[in-house]
């Protein structure tokens, strides 16, 4: 027995247990998250006896006699202070790691009312957060700091929710206080718990499965093999490539495959019971590399063969324009594969309903859930509910299936609920990472600096399974000469199945790789030339009714320039500058179907915004709310975001390729259109009950289209990066000025310009995901991730020029601002010490010395 005082009560915990999963499972304090369960990440901090620590390291036993404090155990007038302060500040995105960051920033203020910006960041070190660069995260705390000290009353926020206003996100508070629920925050009577037994070897042969054993086990409901799987066995986004679980007879693939799923009535028992499975395994060697899988001879990883697809971009001609060319560049480059390292692992609770399946999940698009999992199961789409709860971050990496299919197969098997969640080290083993890609890259240019042509292969690991390889080299080549005026472009892209883990979406959609290298060649042409690298962007920027290099023209919305002059001043006083510009779509383009969705239901005097796009931190939710206001004049105290929910919300599409704010923004502006003429005529109270369903369809042409100038997305946002570093080679200051067309809310848009070059930052100097033959090696607290003590001044410039009426102007932000800000750090170093670098992350720096 071990009495602590939990949050101001004495309690009693029978056993010597985990804290955390004490706090979470027994007491229901769910402000306290499981974000790595290896003490890392701080999103599970409290304070014991004022100190703040990670309840995941400590147990019931380390804590007796100790008082032990939660976020719900906070006053009401800190729960006030903190909630308005984060909010106002836009310090919340995601939310899995904020009440964390509250535990820490009370331990310090409890000692320290007026601390300095260094102290802020030192009390937050032991905390990570994955969304918001941590900029806006110090400042509220500040805010908290200087109201607890001079007894300032947050007042009432009034605002009219119209387009560019600060509108506090609609879900901050909740997320602030730990009352939003994600889904292992719910509890359902009689849940079970399931999970996989993991492949020992990424490629090896089952000879044999034995669960005879494991289905003995007093706590085991279920054990399921792939023989038990009702429907189709292969599922997968766009390739059917990727089975639920291994056959026996067949090869796995990487270390994420499952060959076994067990649904048990608690966590000890499930531990057990996959323990208790044989498995018979013929090892057989993997195949680790591009280079490695099309030699002569290799395996066959999927019968088709290890080359998922191939791209080609051409126009003009490439090779006379080189020849002709008074400046010629060629270097090779090299990225590594990058883990989302989003805060929140991933977690699914599944129950039976009626006939069919009622999934709670927190992915990027409940209606690719719905339809992988209705073929897994074999039953009709509309036999598969799906809810989302909130999504403790993305970035690409929840795009996938991981637990949800588990989840609703062992539902549907064993007729209870199931919760399936995967340990942070499953995690890191399991979802897509950020494609690694080897490239060559040739850039020419004449006397003047003016670019002539542009020459590149690239070829990128898909990893075992396809997910969106194929679009995401898509993407990678139609970007990879960058936002520039020439018309002479040849881009060849592959991307091959090896035994690594499967590369898919992740924030920038192969255009972080591709554009580190076509910027960094940028920078060797200028010096040839004898030019700044910010000149020789200014020269060649594209501008409205100027032709793309993949043949759009662009739009009057088109502001690179605009960018590039917003920099200009911090780039030229600085001697340890780089600099790079970027461009990305908004929408996924190149011909394929795109289409925003919202209905707008009343419901008592209220307007309820149902989409079934996903908020994943970015605050679509505040978005839409701000695209009702905007056109009905509405308060927002009227607009009631609702969950994406198969049932009741239209599908808006997979929130991916920025696009959620344009595509579901205007879907959401086109219902509202129709509810404001209904209005005209009766009273919201009138209109009870009543649906107004509004979609935008994005019209697009294909990749290798024979129009003179394709259309190749409906819009795409522009940005210039300046990295500077001090003499001794760390970070001073990132100043990033982005297109953004209308900024719908400018303080978030700061937030994810903050967010995403804080990600990048890490990609450019120290984030990496080692593999030993195909074996990831990294744990959370080893993946190189940025901590608030890393982070520089970051400047964020808002850009605004799109008069546009779609969407009201707005472009996508999310993906842009993680792709100039490596190269910028690429081109800073090499000012400083002349050495030019092409292997990510960047080696002989202040923050990665050379082996």
């Amino acid at each position: 027995m071990f009495n602590f005082n939990l949050n101001g009560n004495v309690v009693t915990a029978g056993e010597d247990i985990n804290l955390l999963e004490y706090l979470r499972e027994n007491t229901r304090l769910t402000s306290v998250k499981n974000g790595c369960g290896e003490g890392a990440c701080g999103a599970c901090m409290v304070l014991v006896d004022g100190k703040a620590m990670r309840a995941c390291i400590l147990t019931t036993a380390k804590v007796e006699g100790k008082s032990v404090l939660t976020v719900e155990g906070i006053s009401e007038r800190e729960k006030d202070v903190y909630s308005w302060a984060f909010a106002d500040a836009g310090a919340v995105q995601c939310g899995f790691c904020i009440p964390g960051m509250v535990i820490s920033a009370k331990g310090l203020l409890d000692k320290n009312l007026n601390p300095t910006s260094q102290e802020i960041k030192n009390a937050l070190k032991g905390n990570i957060c994955r969304c918001t660069g941590y900029v806006k995260i110090e400042k509220a705390i500040a805010m908290v700091a200087k109201a607890l000290r001079e007894g300032y009353i947050p007042p009432k926020v009034e605002c009219k929710g119209l387009m560019g206003e600060n509108l506090h996100r609609v879900d901050a508070k909740e997320k602030v206080l730990g009352t939003a629920e994600y889904v292992d925050d719910m509890q359902v009577e009689g849940m079970l718990y399931g999970s996989a037994l993991r492949t020992k070897y990424p490629r090896a042969l089952v000879k044999s499965i034995d669960i005879s054993e494991a289905e003995k086990h007093p706590g085991v409901v279920a054990v399921v093999i792939a023989k038990d799987v009702p429907g189709k066995r292969f599922i997968g986004h766009l390739v059917k490539d990727w089975p639920a679980m291994i056959a026996v007879g067949e090869e796995t693939r990487y270390v994420g495959d499952s060959v076994a799923l067990v649904a048990a009535t608690s966590k000890k028992a499930l531990k057990e019971a996959l323990n208790l499975i044989k498995v018979d395994y013929e090892e057989r060697t993997p195949l680790t590399s591009p280079t490695m899988a099309i030699e002569e001879g290799a395996a066959k990883i999927h019968e088709g063969g290890n080359v998922l697809r191939k791209e080609l971009l051409k126009r003009g001609n490439v090779d006379e324009a080189i020849a002709k060319a008074k400046y010629v560049v060629t270097e090779k480059y090299s990225t590594p594969f990058t883990e989302h390292a989003f805060l929140e692992p991933e977690c699914a609770l599944a129950m039976p309903d009626g006939d069919g399946v009622l999934l709670y999940t927190g992915g990027q698009n409940i209606y690719d859930e719905q339809h992988e999992i209705s073929d897994l199961l074999g039953l009709p789409a509309d036999k598969i509910r799906v809810i989302s709860k909130y999504v403790g971050g993305g970035f690409g990496g929840k795009e996938d299936m991981s637990v949800q299919h588990h989840a609703a197969l062992l539902a549907y098997v064993s007729k209870k609920p199931v919760k399936v969640l995967l340990s942070r080290k499953e995690s890191l083993m399991v979802h897509p990472k950020r494609h690694a890609a080897e490239m060559e890259v040739t850039t020419a240019c004449d006397e003047n600096g003016i670019i002539t042509a542009f020459k590149a292969t690239i070829v990128t690991d898909c990893g075992a399974y396809a997910s969106l390889a194929g679009p995401v080299l898509q993407r990678a080549c139609t970007h990879a000469a960058g936002p520039y005026n020439f018309q002479n472009v040849q881009v060849e892209g592959m991307t091959v199945y090896t035994n690594n883990p499967p590369g898919g979406a992740f924030r920038g959609f192969g255009v972080t790789q591709s554009a580190f290298a076509s910027e960094c060649n940028l920078n060797l042409l200028a010096e040839k030339l004898g030019i700044s690298p910010w000149e020789i962007r200014f020269r060649n920027a594209i501008e409205p009714g100027q032709v793309l290099p993949n043949g759009q023209i662009a739009g009057p919305d088109t502001a690179l320039k605009e960018t590039l002059l917003a920099v200009k001043e911090e780039f030229e006083k600085h001697t340890y500058a780089g600099i790079a510009c970027a461009m990305k779509n908004s929408g996924l383009g190149v011909g394929v179907p795109d289409v925003g969705r919202c209905r707008l239901t009343v419901i008592d005097g209220k307007v309820h915004v149902r989409t079934g796009a996903a908020c994943i931190g970015q605050g679509l939710g505040t978005v839409t709310t701000q695209m009702v206001c905007e056109t009905l004049r509405i308060s927002p105290e009227l607009v009631v975001v609702d969950a994406p929910d198969t049932s009741i919300t239209p599908n808006s599409g997979t929130t991916t390729a920025s696009r959620q704010t344009v595509f579901a923004g205007e879907a959401t502006k086109q219902a509202a259109l129709k509810l404001k003429e209904a209005l005209k005529e009766k009273s919201l109270g009138e209109l009870n009950g009543e649906d107004f369903y509004g979609e935008y369809v994005g019209v697009t042409d294909p990749m290798g289209s024979d129009k003179a100038n394709p259309v190749s997305h409906v819009a795409y946002g522009f940005a210039t990066q300046v990295v500077i570093l001090d003499e001794n080679g760390m970070l001073k200051k990132v100043v990033a000025a982005h297109d953004v067309g209308k900024a719908v809310n400018p303080i978030n848009v700061e937030g994810q310009i903050e967010g995403g070059v804080t990600m990048s930052l890490g990609y450019a100097l120290t984030e990496d995901y080692p593999l030993k033959n195909a074996v990831p090696t990294a744990k959370f607290g080893t993946l190189g991730l940025f901590r608030a003590t890393n982070v520089p001044e970051i400047q964020p410039i808002i850009v605004e020029k799109n008069k546009d009426s779609l969407a009201y102007g707005a472009k996508g932000i999310g993906e842009i601002v993680s792709i100039p800000t490596a190269p910028a750090v690429q081109g800073a170093y090499f000012r400083l010490d002349g050495n030019f670098r092409t292997k990510l992350p960047l080696e002989d720096t202040a923050y990665r010395k050379k082996k």
